[in-house]
């Protein structure tokens, strides 16, 4: 072999495959599955829009939701689905207008369901915490309830894996012409209490958030802190620590100790590492309710809780999640309660129910600040029990025109007409200048809208084409305590 030839074998036995290996990469490793965000809701019980200090009150001394309030995006046209406990509670929980899934009323005509009825969330409805248990959440509902009390409509069997808390309002205790049973405190399906002291419902509920934040801190997790206060009591309830140290009497009490709750809870999250990897939000499930003299506040906008006005649907909500969600921001487009699930499911990998199915949309960009980002919502409607009564659509509300108007089914309404009537919610939020005769054109779109809720929804006395049933039961009866 001459000496180039061997050089040449040399070259191709030994240095070629080096070469070969040095520009051949490896396989990379596998990318580690990325975590999902836990998802913290703190759900208040009928409070007003202008009851914390991020919304401008200078009553309640709220020290944490205002530190809250410089770390989140603060939502100024946010809406419950519903202006009282069990539709709006319904509206969270399924996506859905309650009038959609037969949750507008009560079996017994009342606004909201009572101890005892025989009626619930339908357990084929898909829940948002059914959702996100697809995903591998780990779910816990802590506090007020109010979507049935019998077994089949609890929330272990509508997706948590936990529940503590009571069934219904706190307000519904035995009474002169009430048999109602002694308000329940229930761990899972369990009544472990009855005749529970409100007074002490939400420093327990603090301390069972606590807990189930940390026994799950390795896995994403979805909890709701429901609390039950302000409540719907004339007097509202807190502990010994916060009883009489407020400005504003037993309302004020209780605000400033949701607020303090708030502040522990948040706490935990940041002490245990979770804040980059948790969206909070801090909302109410209804504004405040009417009472003389004034306790909770809706200021700056007109009525109250059970009322079709922005004071009876429009909530506060404050929206945090370090890194993901633009700190100190506001945010003036439309959002709603409903939206939570399509929402969280985007951003979990999880499916929800499909737009057929639910009203709810993805709110991802409004939360994220998102440059340009708007509602996804054409038009949002204001339901009282079975009646649709208003229309939303950009920063115009129609008042619809109506020949009577609902109350609860077992009260005479109360008879009209009562013309439509035309508000810009967005310059007056108060609803004081009405300017219907301005613009028939604007009129006649929101007209067009509501009737489209009537055909897909429903309305007064008109089924909606998609419509679904409310859980029905026979012979209900009322838990009791273990050995009763």
């Amino acid at each position: 072999m001459t000496t180039n030839a061997h050089a040449r074998a040399l070259f191709h036995r030994t240095v070629l495959p080096l070469l070969f290996l040095t520009v051949v990469p490896l396989a990379p490793a596998a990318a580690a599955p990325v975590r999902p965000p836990n998802y913290l809701i703190f759900f208040c019980d009928n409070l007003g829009y202008g009851d914390i200090g991020p919304y401008g009150n200078k009553v309640h001394r709220t020290p944490n939701l205002d530190r809250f309030a410089k770390e989140a995006r603060k939502f100024t046209h946010f809406y419950t689905a519903a202006n009282v406990c069990t539709p709006s509670r319904a509206g969270l929980m399924t996506g859905t207008y309650a009038r959609r899934i037969n949750l507008q009323r009560g079996a017994r005509g009342g606004p909201v369901l009572q101890p005892g009825e025989q009626i619930g969330l339908n357990p084929s409805e898909v829940t948002i915490a059914e959702v996100l248990k697809t995903v591998g959440y780990r779910t816990m509902l802590i506090g007020k309830w109010h979507l049935g009390d019998q077994a089949q409509f609890l929330p272990t069997r509508q997706g948590f894996d936990e529940y503590w808390g009571i069934p219904y309002s706190d307000d519904m205790t035995p009474r002169d012409g009430q048999k109602w049973p002694p308000l329940p405190l229930m761990r899972n399906e369990t009544v472990i209490e009855a005749g529970v002291d409100r007074n002490e419902l939400t420093r327990r509920e603090t301390g069972e958030a606590i807990r189930f934040i940390t026994e799950n801190r390795e896995k994403p997790f979805f909890l709701i802190i429901s609390h039950a206060m302000p409540g719907s009591t004339t007097a509202p309830f807190s502990s010994a620590a916060f009883r009489g140290k407020s400005r504003n009497g037993p309302y004020g009490d209780s605000v400033e100790e949701l607020d303090w709750s708030a502040g522990e809870v948040l706490g935990a999250v940041r002490k245990l590492g979770l804040d980059d990897r948790t969206l909070v939000i801090w909302t109410a499930d209804n504004p405040a309710v009417r009472r003389t003299p004034e306790q909770g506040s809706n200021a700056p906008l007109s009525g109250y809780m059970n009322s079709p006005a922005e004071g009876g649907m429009r909530v506060p909500c404050l929206v945090r999640w370090p890194g993901k969600v633009p700190a100190g921001t506001v945010c003036d487009e439309l959002g709603t309660m409903m939206d939570l699930m399509p929402t969280f499911a985007h951003l979990s990998g999880a499916t929800p129910p499909g737009p057929d199915v639910i009203n709810g949309r993805n709110i991802w960009p409004l939360l994220s600040g998102a440059p340009g980002a708007r509602t996804p919502h054409e038009a949002f409607y204001y339901y009282h029990y079975d009646q649709l009564q208003a229309v939303r659509s950009g920063p115009w509300k129609l008042f619809v025109a109506l020949d009577r108007l609902q109350g609860a089914p077992s009260v005479e309404p109360k008879k009209g007409p009562f013309p439509a009537r035309l508000f810009n919610v967005v310059e007056d939020p108060g609803e004081k200048n009405d300017v219907v005769a301005a613009h028939p054109d604007v009129v006649a779109r929101l007209v067009g809208l509501a009737e489209t809720a009537r055909t897909e929804i429903g309305d007064l006395g008109r089924p909606g084409r998609t419509e679904r049933p409310a859980g029905w039961i026979f012979n209900p009866k009322f838990q009791t305590l273990p050995g009763n």
